[in-house]
């Protein structure tokens, strides 16, 4: 360490939290929450979701650029998706109200002891790891959602995009295309948001020269916490006792707001303004009603949306659209963040790359508040 690197605690400022913090130099995702944007890479989120798909945002966020004609990511995923059949054994003994998010964290903990690359560093290795999480933690989570009924795993297919086949990998039928779109838009929407609490916590882990694995086992973790991925399941709980209960939508929202209580799905740590993800699942949440007959969420969701924003100014977060989407595909609430894991996978492990690029240990300092002097 450096003399200039030596500061005293009290020439130190402490931020609750970290918040505003700039703990870090990074190329992949730009977030500016006064103006509502997202970008990655340079794109903008619009325009990726409306003119890409998730395989190419994931090429975007591990190489800095998008692919060319003759770089097919999906071919490459398709020939690595296959999970070890004693992984699926030992997450198939799991009892049936197992936590979804658990489970995954032990499927993706022991994928690694079957990972002839484990423990190997070299950014070609740790590259084609990215590949190989990126491809089987869908089947991991298709695997786990039918264990939860009793139902045996699907094999993923030898073709097709990371949507379709999960989506096949659910049901074992051919999924139509508005699913596949809306899925996808849901992973590229999903694929990275800059040094939230699980990205850093994997770059915390990877900075100590730990293996892939355990850095994205230890996100996992991070993203299972209430504080982060959790918010669209109690969203969709919301919606559901509301249906259920068929109280008016505007005196749901007005009788909450009296008794100072929450509304899930509103407002942002870091949006000051409406979240540029949220119009867009919106959208796709209109294409999913009118192929499924599923306009009663459309109609449920934009009465919330309208009395929120007319009594508090408070604009929907992609929380809030992600809920009904996923619903209509046909997970079950406590399962969406695993499938926040499917498209965040990427951004974690982009974090990881760019990460051991130029390591350096992440340790910041904690600013000392108990006693002193104490004597025996």
């Amino acid at each position: 360490m450096k003399p200039s690197d030596i500061v005293s605690d009290s020439q130190q400022r402490h931020v609750k939290g970290l918040e505003g913090v700039i703990a870090l130099n990074s190329s992949i995702c730009y977030i500016d929450g006064g103006k509502g944007a997202l970008v990655y890479r340079g794109y903008s989120i619009e325009d990726l979701a409306s003119n890409s798909n998730f395989e190419d945002v994931a090429y975007l966020l591990w190489h800095g650029h998008l692919p060319l004609e003759n770089e097919y990511l999906h071919q490459e995923l398709a020939h690595v998706r296959d999970v070890p059949k004693a992984v699926l054994e030992i997450l198939g003994k799991l009892p049936s109200d197992f936590d979804p998010m658990a489970a995954l964290r032990t499927g993706v903990s022991l994928l690694s002891h079957y990972d002839p690359e484990a423990n190997a560093s070299s950014p070609e290795v740790n590259y084609r790891k990215a590949l190989r999480l990126t491809a089987q933690i869908p089947v991991l989570v298709a695997a786990l959602a039918r264990h939860r009924h009793g139902k045996p795993p699907i094999a993923p297919l030898i073709t097709g995009t990371t949507a379709e086949n999960f989506l096949y990998m659910l049901t074992g039928d051919q999924p139509t295309k508005n699913a596949i779109q809306a899925l996808d838009a849901f992973l590229v929407l999903h694929a990275e948001h800059g040094l939230n609490a699980s990205t850093f916590t994997s770059r915390v882990i990877g900075a100590t020269l730990s293996d892939m694995h355990s850095a994205i086992t230890g996100a996992i973790g991070a993203l299972k916490g209430a504080l982060h991925g959790g918010a669209s399941t109690r969203v969709m709980l919301m919606l559901l006792e509301l249906q259920q209960s068929g109280e008016d939508p505007r005196e749901f929202v007005l009788r909450k707001l009296a008794a100072k209580e929450r509304i899930m799905g509103f407002g942002h740590r870091v949006y000051k303004t409406l979240d540029p993800r949220a119009g867009i699942l919106r959208n796709m949440l209109v294409e999913l009603g009118n192929e499924v007959d599923a306009k009663r969420w459309i109609d449920l969701c934009s009465s919330l949306s309208r009395t929120m924003d007319e009594q508090k100014g408070i604009r929907a977060n992609v929380d809030f659209y992600s809920a009904p989407v996923l619903h209509i595909l046909g997970l079950e609430p406590d399962f969406y963040t695993t499938l926040f894991v499917m498209g965040r996978i990427t951004g974690w492990t982009a974090h990881l790359l760019e990460q051991w690029e130029d390591n350096r240990l992440i340790r910041p300092r904690a600013a000392y508040t108990g006693p002193m002097g104490l004597k025996l």
